[in-house]
């Protein structure tokens, strides 16, 4: 196979890295400089989509990047395709590491929030938002039938190019396909966009209610089965199993704000905001702990609540409340 159809298989040796100032396109030029930068978001997409962790596809994308700037680019026809494999490789390796790490994850483990103004149009092919009932799902694909399902239902690769990827055969990459799309429509239901306008009506109502003592008016929000994730990472104080109900949802944070309302420590700053393509907020909780808090709206009800919690994942949220 020529240089111009393979992409070379990642080690998983660490490699050095020179200086960022060395590794960034941006201060190199010529043609390679212009193919990466111009593929840049879609592998960011497309790795964020595969890890679930903005920085951790930052860095995979800045490996590729290395591999790009030492691989006679010159020669390399199709420039996408190349790098697309080069960054699945990459993530494939990632996730055999971190599906371990996650067996010992204390509580429930959310992707890291993507945090959009509402009513903000991204730039054509810059959108990365998953919805997270969908990462969730495909969390519990393995790592082949995530990069399989990503690269032909999400990005629309032909099997022929997703086989040449993954060292597999195109029968085998339908099937894992397949066994992918009923995990993921399973968990994944039908969903309509909400407008700006009922984007930030449903986060503020939300909100408000949340903060309330009074438990019957975030009960009037929720579905009857609606759930409650949360994530803290085992570092701040969160829920480690799934609230399930509207009951029991309510009641969960009346407790919240009758406490607060004992302590006198109210949230002090807050923004609403899209979350993966959700709408929600972000938030100061008692001047202290920031959180992210993601709110899935199905039928006019709020049928799940995602909250960030773990601080590894929200140096991006106390950034943007600072500037609130």
């Amino acid at each position: 196979m020529s240089a111009s159809a393979r992409a070379t298989r990642p080690t998983g040796r660490a490699r050095a890295r020179p200086p960022l100032d060395d590794i960034n396109p941006a201060r190199m030029t010529g043609a390679p400089a212009t193919a990466f930068e111009a593929n840049r978001s879609y592998l960011i997409r497309l790795a964020y989509r595969m890890l679930g962790s903005l920085s951790d596809a930052e860095d995979v994308v800045q490996d590729a990047w290395l591999r790009w700037h030492d691989s006679a680019p010159e020669a390399i026809a199709n420039p996408r395709a190349w790098l697309g494999r080069v960054v699945t490789r990459l993530c494939l390796d990632l996730m055999k590491s971190a599906r371990r790490k996650r067996e010992t994850y204390v509580g429930a483990w959310l992707p890291e929030p993507l945090i959009e103004t509402i009513g903000a149009a991204p730039s054509a092919g810059e959108a990365i938002d998953v919805p997270y009932a969908l990462q969730l799902a495909l969390e519990r694909l393995s790592p082949l039938e995530r990069a399989a399902f990503l690269l032909h239902d999400v990005f629309d690769l032909p099997f022929s190019e997703i086989a040449d990827t993954l060292g597999r055969s195109e029968a085998t990459c339908r099937q894992l396909v397949s066994r992918a799309r009923r995990h993921a429509r399973e968990e994944d239901g039908p969903r309509h966009p909400l407008s700006p306008d009922d984007a930030r009506r449903y986060a503020k109502a939300f909100f408000e209610a949340a903060h309330s003592t009074d438990a019957t008016i975030l009960k009037s929000m929720l579905a009857h089965d609606a759930i409650l994730r949360a994530d803290g990472g085992g570092k701040v104080n969160s829920v480690l199993n799934p609230i399930l109900g509207s009951e029991k949802i309510g009641r969960f944070f009346a407790g919240i704000s009758r406490h607060v309302e004992r302590e006198a420590r109210a949230t002090t700053r807050y923004e609403f905001v899209m979350i993966n393509g959700l709408p929600g907020y972000v938030s100061l909780e008692r001047g202290e702990t920031a959180q992210a808090m993601a709110l899935d709206i199905r039928d006019g009800a709020v049928a799940a609540i995602y909250i960030i919690r773990n601080p590894d994942k929200l140096g991006h949220v106390r950034r943007l409340l600072a500037e609130v």
